[in-house]
């Protein structure tokens, strides 16, 4: 039996502004108990006092830190239901002939390896779930198809932020696969008006968090292992 809603433990990075925050606020009107977190503790907390939710801090960059946030939801709540890996750096916006080693590493450390650190720190929680999900905050323009149809409009699309989240969805259907039982799917948000690309999106950060939100609340035997879009249909990678 599924667990009702008001007991459904959902944890989402990267939440203090955009479309975390967002998310936050739709998935707490829907009932449930959410932890707000960011790497920033004064930003985080203003964020969830406002929304009266959970603050716990987590950069998602640092092991310790994940493993703290872990720690104290494992005392706290016992369990986790719903991971929502939102945190993500847009990196450098520079011509890629011009990107270092180093600045790929930095975005990739949040974007990919941050993804993994989370996964693999509130896996056991997520087990001791009924009925567990976890969803990665990919990007459409990570899709190879898309990047050849549109003729690698770079100045839309940062080079090596879409590099991450093409590897991030690729990762999602690796998880997919490696952890059955857990409902692991991608969402793709679409262009939204964010701090990411500086509010020049054409979607609003209620329509953004849309896919985000179905894909936290996907009910039991819901898809998994795969990438969607606002509309709900699966996309081509």
């Amino acid at each position: 039996m599924n667990p009702p809603v008001e007991q459904t433990i959902t944890l989402v990075t990267g939440a203090n502004k955009g479309l975390g925050l967002e998310t936050v606020r739709r998935l707490r009107d829907a009932g449930h108990t959410v932890l707000l977190s960011a790497r920033d503790v004064d930003r985080g907390k203003r964020a969830a006092d406002g929304l009266g939710v959970e603050f716990v801090p987590i950069d998602v960059t640092d092991d310790a830190s994940v493993e703290a946030a872990a720690d104290h939801v494992r005392t706290v709540h016992g369990r986790l239901d719903v991971l929502v890996n939102n945190a993500g750096v847009v990196g450098p916006r520079r011509p890629l002939a011009d990107v270092t080693a180093a600045e790929v590493l930095a975005t990739l450390d949040t974007n990919l390896l941050g993804v993994v650190r989370l996964t693999h720190a509130f896996l056991p929680l997520l087990r001791a779930a009924e009925h567990p999900r976890i969803v990665n905050v990919s990007s459409g323009t990570g899709r190879l198809t898309w990047q050849h149809e549109s003729g690698w409009p770079q100045e839309k699309a940062p080079p090596v932020y879409s590099t991450s989240k093409a590897a991030l969805t690729m990762l999602t259907l690796q998880y997919a696969h490696a952890l059955p039982g857990i409902l692991v799917n991608a969402a793709f948000p679409g262009y939204t008006a964010t701090a990411l690309n500086d509010h020049q999106g054409t979607q609003t950060v209620t329509e953004g968090t849309d896919v985000i939100v179905r894909l936290a609340t996907l009910p039991p035997g819901g898809p998994t292992g795969t990438a969607q879009l606002r509309e709900g249909v699966t996309t081509p990678w």
